[in-house]
């Protein structure tokens, strides 16, 4: 069974956003035990509960006869230690395969996230994703220049995942033209080698 984390906000309301208020999942199998439904839910809800996990992140998690697997990407290396931590948490001592890539420390890679951050936060269409409008995704972006390293830990459903210069959009929006809209302003962002979106459409 693989979950993808998402945001809380999108578990609540997966109709309008995505990784929206916490960790959204897409599960794959129909014949999976209660056991490992009860653990696959135990671990879900102990990652959504992370500080750590923000909008330059993403996770997803696979079990399999007792056997969790983590994957996906991590801003810093907080998360995936405590990504793991939260696994032996929710699961007691289960076999655990990390496979968290921790994305390399990047100045070009940081301009490029909040750029790309700001673009599609603040535009006309999509700036309903984020938590407070655009108001909210100006404000973080003030908070970033306080703070630097930093990123938001809000509930945003549209992860923004940078690397080498190449970006990926991950998790789950309204409509197909919310998904192009939110690639053709990640494209905007200058010094961007590659867009590569793999965002989702939410189901009715």
């Amino acid at each position: 069974m693989t979950v993808i984390l998402r945001p809380p906000r999108a578990a609540r309301v997966l109709v309008s956003l995505l990784l929206c208020g916490g960790l959204a999942w897409s599960a794959t199998g129909s014949a999976q035990s209660p056991a490992t439904r009860e653990m696959t839910q135990s671990v879900r809800r102990t990652l959504e509960r992370l500080r750590y996990y923000g909008v330059f992140d993403f996770m997803a998690i696979g079990v399999d006869r007792g056997k969790v697997t983590l994957a996906g990407y991590a801003y810093n290396g907080h998360l995936n230690t405590a990504a793991q931590a939260a696994v032996r948490r929710a699961a007691g001592e289960v076999d655990i395969a990390n496979k968290l890539e921790v994305l390399p420390a990047s100045a070009n890679d940081d301009r490029i996230r909040w750029a790309t951050f700001y673009r599609i936060y603040t535009d006309d269409f999509l700036s309903r994703y984020a938590p407070g409008g655009a108001f909210g995704a100006r404000r973080e972006l003030a908070e970033m220049r306080r703070f630097p390293g930093m990123q938001p830990f809000e509930v945003y459903p549209i992860h923004i995942i940078v690397k080498n210069g190449r970006t990926t959009l991950f998790g789950v929006v309204d409509n197909a033209a919310d998904r192009q809209i939110a690639e053709v302003r990640a494209r905007e962002v200058s010094g961007v080698f590659a867009v590569n979106n793999e965002l989702e459409i939410s189901r009715p």
